[in-house]
């Protein structure tokens, strides 16, 4: 445990920490009294009041319109539904730049929408909501609906026999049983859009901010570190009493059911009614999935010859610095793509040589402390990118980490995001390997070592592989600390299509599509591997 845990110390409490700490000492002393200055003033508290009841909204909204999908993964067996299942995952992976420009194509100035009706919701809550029920589907369908999958499905028919109807007997038998599963997603969908960033400041304008894209504005804009620090404290208080009530959900739901293969309780729908539940989910996932993609890309292939042509002008225009009299990089765009791999697949091997010692770790040992230490893992997936990317500049700029100009700055910071996922995917396979295998390996003289190596390596094989693929897919996005810290001549993905989009002009907004499309595609193929890869299919993440 001791690498994992000077690595959260040293490039998480660290870099965290120096922020909070200049914002709130003046002269050596802590200026508490600042707090409570911070928190009275109006903006403030408007940003508050906005990041709460949009975050309640688009959780209520995504359980909505995604529990329907949760029972139709969980209950029917039709053709194609694993290819249904890795499209409706797709969104859960892309960055949010992508998708805050995805629905930027379809609802903003010269959208879809605008086009044929001349209707825009960009810079309107609306698009925001939507995005994030968009980014958010799978979190409910997977989770809700890998529990669902495993409910034995007699119990509810025993209820009916005895005389309750159909609604009563998902009352009474089903629902009590779901419970966990929805508080735990409905928590989860809460957090990330509490947190939520690129999708909020590529949809929302000016008129809208939450904490996170407050944070940045009042860091990178407007330098005053001293509010900064107070929000930043404030999200750190939010989303660690969000993650431990997470976590007592999780773990009421692994102690309190008996559960069932999933290929005993799914079968093909029967009579009008369930064929209709299965259209409206196919529906659903057109409309909400698939076609603000489909705009993506038909948008960044809108740079033909002539009115209304098709063709490969902006993608060509990515080959050079300059384009069209523009001076967004100091590269050719095109090169972020080469920067953002090389980046992803450093962020990866971190993460997994973090994660994996922390999900042995975790495995072999049991307590109030170990579970504290699972809790502080998933605590980079809340706690703002923006304040651990400007932490990093104002932190690790002396010997014998002077790492400002090092190119491994960037991975460092996208492999905190990754470790959880790392964890979350390795945990449950690890603690599934019988204890009696260890001990026997160690009977015949095996060391730690050499037992994980013959014994544990060889059953979670492709669960590292599957965790890989993920920690691979959110390194790739990660926006909200490289925005900071990534090079000016080394641009990642997400960041040089924020700065295409930040900039006025047909040319911008195009190469801003073309590289969606290049990052969309990426994360897409990503996530379709690991569909092949996994050896759980109960859908859990």
């Amino acid at each position: 445990m001791a690498v994992p845990v000077a690595f959260f110390a040293l490039f998480f409490a660290y870099p965290v920490t120096a922020i909070v700490g200049r914002g709130l000492k003046a002269e050596g002393d802590w200026q508490f009294g600042r707090i409570g200055e911070v928190l009275s003033r109006p903006d403030i508290l408007d940003v508050l009041w906005f990041t709460t009841w949009q975050a309640l909204a688009s959780t209520a909204l995504t359980l909505l319109i995604a529990l329907p999908g949760a029972y139709v993964f969980a209950r029917f067996d039709f053709p194609g539904k694993q290819v249904l299942r890795a499209v409706v995952t797709v969104p859960f992976v892309l960055p949010t730049v992508v998708v805050g420009t995805a629905f930027l194509a379809l609802l903003g100035r010269g959208g879809l929408l605008d086009e044929l009706w001349g209707v825009r919701l960009d810079t309107t809550v609306w698009a925001i909501l939507l995005a994030h029920v968009f980014f958010n589907y799978a979190v409910v369908v997977r989770t809700v609906g890998g529990l669902w999958s495993q409910l034995d499905p007699r119990q509810e028919e025993a209820a009916r026999v005895l005389g309750a109807g159909r609604f009563a007997a998902f009352r009474r038998v089903t629902l009590p049983a779901l419970v966990p599963a929805v508080a735990a997603a409905a928590l989860m969908v809460f957090l990330f859009t509490f947190t939520s960033f690129g999708v909020v400041q590529i949809l929302g304008g000016p008129a809208y901010s939450t904490l996170e894209v407050e944070i940045y504005r009042q860091t990178a804009q407007l330098l005053d570190l001293p509010t900064a620090a107070v929000l930043t404290l404030v999200q750190f208080a939010a989303v660690g009493g969000i993650l431990a009530v997470h976590a007592a959900t999780v773990r009421r739901r692994e102690r309190a059911l008996k559960l069932v293969d999933p290929a005993q309780t799914s079968r093909r729908p029967r009579g009008v009614g369930q064929w209709a539940l299965l259209g409206g989910v196919l529906l659903t996932a057109l409309l909400l999935i698939l076609l603000p993609l489909g705009v993506l890309v038909e948008r960044s292939l809108d740079g033909g010859d002539g009115p209304g042509g098709y063709g490969f002008g902006y993608y060509e225009a990515l080959q050079s610095v300059g384009a069209g009299g523009s001076s967004t990089f100091l590269v050719p765009p095109l090169g972020a793509v080469g920067n953002s791999l090389r980046y992803a697949l450093v962020a990866t091997l971190i993460a997994l040589v973090v994660g994996g010692l922390a999900a042995a770790a975790l495995t072999r040992r049991a307590g109030r402390l170990v579970r504290g230490f699972d809790a502080l893992l998933m605590l980079p997936l809340g706690v703002s990118a923006v304040t651990v990317g400007f932490g990093f500049l104002i932190t690790l700029d002396k010997p014998p980490l002077d790492l400002r100009t090092s190119w491994i700055l960037v991975p460092l910071a996208q492999a905190l995001v990754g470790v959880p996922f790392v964890v979350r995917t390795m945990l449950p396979v690890l603690r599934a390997v019988d204890d009696r295998l260890r001990e026997a390996a160690a009977v015949l003289g095996a060391s730690p070592l050499r037992a994980w190596r013959e014994v544990d390596l060889p059953l979670v094989r492709r669960a590292v592989l599957v965790a890989a693929g993920f920690a691979f897919a959110v390194s790739l996005g990660e926006f909200g600390a490289t925005v900071f810290i990534a090079r000016p001549d080394n641009p990642t993905l997400p960041v040089a299509v924020a700065r295409l989009l930040g900039r006025s002009g047909e040319l911008n907004y195009g190469q801003a599509m073309a590289l969606s499309t290049i990052l969309m595609l990426v994360c897409a193929v990503s996530l379709l591997l690991l569909e092949r890869i996994r050896t759980d299919r109960s859908g859990e993440f």
